[in-house]
Order: C-alpha cells, then structure tokens, then sequence
C-alpha cells in the first residue's frame, strides 16, 4: 500500500507553516502524495499549488475540489497547468458535494449527480485527449452554448496547451450508485469513513459492477481512504478525540433525511445510534452527540493506538483491496509510524 497525507481544509493563513513542515516530512518519508480540501472557507487548488511548490517528489490531489464551483473546461485547465508545473505530480479529486454546499453556496442546481459527474469527467477527457475541438451536448453542459441567451457566436475550441497526460482523476463517493460509477470511470476513488471489515458487504458489488462495465480489474483502481491516523498509548483518549470529527459528519453533514454520511453509518449496521447522533447534533447538542458515538466505530474506520496496534490493524485495510492509505493526521510521530510500517 501507497502512503498519503490529508491536509483537509483549515486556516491557511494560521495553519500553513505546519502543512508545509508535514508535506515536506511526508515527502522525505517517501509518501506518495498530499490531499487538500475545500468546503465553503478556502478553495483547494491554491494551497496545492502551494505545497507543490515546497515539496519535490510528493503528488498533491485535490480532495476534493467541487464540481459545482468550476466548469469542467475550467478544472481541466487547471489540473492540466498544475500538472505541467509540477512535471506531473497534481492529482485530480472531484466531487459533487452535496445539495446544501452546490445549491446553498455555489447557487448551482445538486440535480443528478451521477449523470453530471459522468459529463464532467467525459469533457475533461475529450479536452486532454485534443483529438478534435469541445463539443458536448448533454443533460447538464452545452458547450457550445447554444441555450437560452446564446449569442450564436460560440464555436468549438481545442486546448492552446498540449497537456504532458491525461490527469488522474479520483471521485468521492460512498453511495453504491456514485461508488459504481466511480469504478467505471475513474482512476482512484476516494472513499471517506472507510471500514475495511465491511467494505465487500458495503461496496464489493458496486465496484465489481463498475470495473465490469468498463472492461477494467482491481488494478486499474487506486483505493485512497482518508483515514485518521493517531500515535498514543491511550487508547480510549484517542478515540474520544476522534468522536467529534464523526459526530459532525454522520450527524450535521446535511439536512434530516438527506445526510451521505448518516446513510453510510447505518450500512455498517448503527442506524439506531446513528439516528440520535443526527437528533442531538442537529438540535445543537454536539459534545452529546460525540459522546453517543461508538468506540467500535471510531475502531472500524481510525487506525489509533501504540504502534503495535496500528501493525496489527493494518492487514485488514491490505485485505480490503486498499492501495493506498491517506493519513489524517497533524502528529509527525504518526507519519514516521505509517512509513515505518509499510514504506
């Protein structure tokens, strides 16, 4: 298994130093790339530019930049200047977010987010491939414009730039629908939560299905779990600090009703605590909601404790069909303990 490291979305103003510190190290440790991403605060491509620039052989993906905040001409012009300056190293990571971010920051209507993502990553690709000038019709991108208000003036273009490869892309998703298309096609998939002892039941069928469609195998699909990751000897600390990360997901990630997250929870067989977790974090009683979370859970899907611990956990994720593992953490004692066991 590949080692990365998320930087998530944060304060880059008080939190780059760090970052910048943990990418280096993580680089020097041989890691084979760096995650950054974006909600509603700071966007993801330009602090992975920035750490692009302070790292030399490290990747830097962005998981994930949003769909609904740039067309796919635009995010393919981006990954492709990023990719040429940094000789190859940026990674593509999409995603449709959700209805709350796409409607209630970007005003862009969530729709079929299965249909669109599949358009977004067909356009790139014609863009990459410059086999002919732009030109997709579909459901969600016209292009050329030929709609409502069109000037009549739009003409097919073909990129000015001739892009090194085609970008790796990698799409977020934990619905067996989303994870289905995600193996069809896309080169990584980033899962979130992931639970190695539950990942057939959950998801096998759906990544079988996609890689079928698309005539592909197990290897054609960089399996990239964000999973937290932390070094101590306390085993029951560890996990209570975990807790709030997943009471803020599987309860305040979305409306009542409309939460990914919960969804997942409840696969994994904790739809009871999972439906108070949503209550109290919605009513606003987040440290109850933390609290309610089950250890067993922050165990199924965190990878915490001594280092001995950690060793015997990890075959689990290897059997699970993982490749690589993204490590979220802010301890570099965590980064030297992964590389350590698997680099």
């Amino acid at each position: 298994m590949r080692l990365g490291i998320s930087f998530g979305y944060q304060d880059w103003g008080a939190g780059l130093s760090d970052a910048v510190t943990l990418a280096q190290e993580a680089d020097r440790l041989g890691f084979h790339s760096g995650w950054v991403a974006e909600a509603y605060g700071t966007d993801a491509i330009t602090p992975a530019t920035w750490l692009l620039a302070h790292t030399e052989r490290l990747c830097m993906g962005t998981a994930i930049a949003q769909m609904p905040a740039r067309s796919p001409s635009m995010t393919a012009m981006t990954a492709t200047t990023l990719d040429l300056m940094s000789q190859g190293r940026f990674l593509l990571g999409i995603g449709a977010s959700g209805p709350q971010v796409s409607e209630g920051w970007y005003g862009d209507p969530y729709g079929k987010p299965l249909a669109k993502t599949r358009e977004y990553v067909s356009i790139m690709r014609a863009i990459w491939a410059r086999e002919a000038p732009l030109e997709h019709h579909g459901d969600h991108y016209d292009i050329p414009y030929t709609g409502p208000g069109a000037t009549g003036l739009g003409k097919p273009l073909k990129i000015i730039v001739h892009p090194r490869q085609p970008v790796p892309v990698y799409i977020a998703s934990i619905g067996p629908k989303n994870v289905e298309l995600t193996a069809e096609i896309a080169d990584g998939w980033l899962p979130i939560f992931y639970s190695p002892t539950r990942a057939h039941s959950v998801w096998g069928d759906a990544v079988a299905s996609g890689l079928a469609k698309a005539g592909k195998t197990a290897a054609d699909l960089d399996v990239a779990p964000t999973v937290t990751v932390m070094v101590g000897d306390d085993v029951q600390k560890l996990r209570d600090y975990a807790k709030p990360s997943l009471a803020l997901y599987v309860g305040g990630m979305g409306a009542k009703g409309s939460n990914f997250y919960n969804d997942l929870a409840c696969r994994y067989g904790y739809e009871g605590v999972a439906a108070e977790i949503q209550d109290l974090y919605l009513s606003g009683k987040k440290q109850e909601a933390a609290a309610l979370v089950p250890d067993e859970l922050v165990d199924d899907v965190c990878l915490i404790g001594p280092k001995e611990r950690i060793a015997d956990r990890l075959g689990a994720w290897h059997d699970a069909g993982v490749t690589t593992i993204i490590v979220g953490t802010t301890q570099r004692e965590a980064l030297q303990v992964m590389a350590e066991l698997l680099l």
